[in-house]
């Protein structure tokens, strides 16, 4: 994908609807107005917003397409779970929570929701208090929150055996596989990014602890 990356090139990559297109343009024009007083996201990626964010947060999506219940772990600006919200808004059974710890972020991400009209359910609070009420879900997700051995913890109160995580990460992602197997057992693969050359999207099953 090139830097010229757009609303269109998306709309063809991800054969969205023009609702959630409009949905989209929304969020990235909320991003940048926020950006100036809440540092979102890094500063040198807003001018590449759709391929960098939104791209990269709907191929997660596209993994787990009947997934009713969502929750994502340290959603920051809303990436991937956000995105994934947007994707599936059309289904009344789906139900994405988006766990941060940071008031200011949920902020954003509650006026972002209200603003387009996605239900989600933000939780301003670290993972293991979220927890308890959000209980298990059928996919966990987060991007650039921890490495994967303190990510399957943080992870490991929402999972039963038929849980997916859906975890980006980096060149690094075998090494993080192997440092995450000297403490749980787990059946992993990997996808490519279709966004960083370099990435994988980890897919987590059958978790637990050794």
């Amino acid at each position: 994908m090139d830097s010229g990356y757009g609303p269109d090139a998306f709309a063809r990559d991800f054969r969205v609807s023009r609702e959630t297109l409009e949905r989209l343009k929304l969020y990235e024009a909320l991003l940048q107005k926020w950006q100036r007083a809440v540092n979102l996201v890094a500063p040198s990626t807003l001018d590449d917003v759709w391929r960098r964010h939104f791209a990269d947060s709907a191929q997660v999506a596209e993994l787990a397409p009947d997934a009713k219940k969502w929750v994502d772990l340290g959603s920051g600006a809303g990436f991937p779970g956000l995105v994934i919200a947007m994707m599936t808004a059309n289904h009344d059974d789906r139900k994405v929570h988006l766990v941060e710890s940071n008031s200011r972020k949920c902020a954003f991400l509650s006026d972002v929701a209200r603003q387009t009209g996605v239900q989600v359910v933000v939780h301003d609070s670290r993972s293991d208090a979220a927890a308890a009420s959000i209980g298990v879900a059928d996919v966990v997700s987060a991007r650039a929150l921890a490495p994967l051995p303190s990510l399957l913890a943080l992870s490991q109160p929402f999972f039963v055996r038929e849980t997916v995580g859906l975890f980006l990460k980096g060149r690094e992602a075998l090494e993080e596989i192997a440092e995450a197997e000297k403490l749980w057992r787990f059946r992993w693969k990997t996808s490519p990014s279709r966004t960083d050359s370099q990435g994988q999207i980890i897919k987590i099953w059958d978790l637990e602890f050794k």
